[in-house]
């Protein structure tokens, strides 16, 4: 099918849900944007699940208004609402007629995909922003997970991940070849976050905490695979260590009520606090001696990023794209993961010797103030689709001439 490179492309993006995370961010900034006068971006969006939060404010506050299938449902498991999800994505796909459809996270990419080659779109698009294929799941259905990424990727013009650990990772697995991977970093309107400073002490007013108390963050779902199990386990371990230590769990999610009762039983929940939700990280960041990343798989997990832009040391597990972003006693700290020892002492060094968790910090900032940009992300994006766009044309094109021939 040929494209018509005169008029404006139209890219239909497709997210599995717009919870509190970067995934959501990453493609509300992409659909606000792209050049408008280059591209017509429409947004579809599933629904959230409960305690995830959701990003449709900042949606709106950007001019994106998603277009919602709630039966879009981010689970492994097939279910009847998955047959109308596709078919409604498919109906929406044959009336906008797209020439781009870029899916992003693991249902979304499973359904779109389909319905998109169902409807005869030109190009197809899926990013990772990181992966299931383990960590998440058993081997039984990590493997199956694996044979229908495979078999996806056959029907994906290119696959899209967020660091050069996760294209490793999908190339290992033998998703896709080498080639048919490219690696587009997060990218963000990091300015807050750079002027964190502005704001150092008003968290720590609001909560009543001097300046003599250390703080120890972690921000995010609280969900198995962002182990906050680890994260307490290594709480204990710090405030035996450092008497004034107290530990702040940004976010919500399924696991919470589970979280709070690992807290007593450690007998550190006058130490934790829970905050759930909040939008004023850049203030929380500029407050915190240390955030915490203890998650068991990461693509490139946004709370690292923010940190790193507020200056604020961070200590993560080294899996998935975390490699990618912390150069270890560079701009951060990693640790093996699950090891609630290790990932304490890393920690405690830094809350006690102030020099050095300053220069991870500046260092941080630096790293991620060029490179995690929405501008370059946005410039990323451009140049992939129309390279894909002009490929298109070209096979297009040679396709009309054989037929000619013939």
């Amino acid at each position: 099918m040929r494209v018509d490179l005169g008029h404006k492309a139209k890219v239909l993006r497709i997210i599995g849900r717009l919870n509190v995370g970067g995934p959501a961010i990453h493609v509300v900034n992409l659909t606000a944007g792209l050049d408008p006068t280059r591209y017509h971006s429409l947004l579809v969006a599933g629904s959230e699940n409960e305690g995830e939060g959701s990003m449709l404010d900042f949606a709106l506050a950007h001019d994106v208004r998603p277009t919602v299938i709630p039966e879009i449902v981010t689970a492994f498991r097939l279910a009847p609402r998955d047959a109308k999800a596709l078919w409604k994505l498919y109906s929406l796909i044959r009336r906008q007629r797209p020439h781009i459809v870029h899916t992003h996270t693991a249902k979304a990419g499973f359904l779109g995909r389909i319905a998109a080659r169902l409807a005869g779109v030109p190009i197809i698009v899926h990013t990772f922003h990181g992966h299931v294929l383990h960590g998440y799941y058993g081997p039984v259905k990590s493997g199956l997970l694996c044979l229908l990424e495979r078999s996806l990727a056959w029907c994906t013009d290119r696959l899209v991940t967020v660091s050069e650990e996760v294209k490793r990772d999908l190339v290992r697995y033998g998703v896709a070849a080498e080639e048919k991977i490219a690696v587009i970093p997060l990218g963000f309107d990091l300015d807050p976050f750079l002027n964190a400073y502005t704001q150092q002490g008003g968290f720590r007013r609001e909560m009543s905490f001097g300046e003599e108390i250390k703080l120890v963050g972690i921000v995010g779902r609280i969900f198995p695979i962002k182990n906050h199990r680890l994260f307490l386990q290594s709480a204990a371990r710090i405030a035996i260590h450092e008497p004034a230590a107290r530990f702040v769990i940004v976010g919500d999610g399924d696991l919470r009520t589970a979280v709070e009762q690992q807290a007593h039983e450690l007998g550190i929940a006058d130490r934790v606090l829970f905050t759930g939700w909040r939008r004023d990280l850049s203030g929380i960041y500029a407050d915190l001696d240390v955030l915490v990343v203890s998650s068991d798989n990461e693509g490139t997990p946004v709370s690292a990023i923010e940190a790193m832009a507020s200056s604020c040391p961070v200590v993560a597990t080294r899996v998935g794209g975390l490699p990618d972003l912390i150069n270890d006693h560079k701009t951060g700290l990693l640790v093996p993961p699950r090891d609630a020892d290790a990932l304490a002492s890393a920690v405690l060094d830094l809350l006690h010797n102030p020099p050095t968790a300053r220069e991870l910090g500046h260092n941080a900032r630096e790293f991620v103030r060029r490179r995690f940009t929405v501008e370059r992300l946005i410039t990323d994006v451009d140049r992939l689709y129309s390279k894909l766009l002009q490929e298109k044309d070209a096979d297009a094109s040679a396709t009309e001439r054989l037929a000619a021939r013939g």
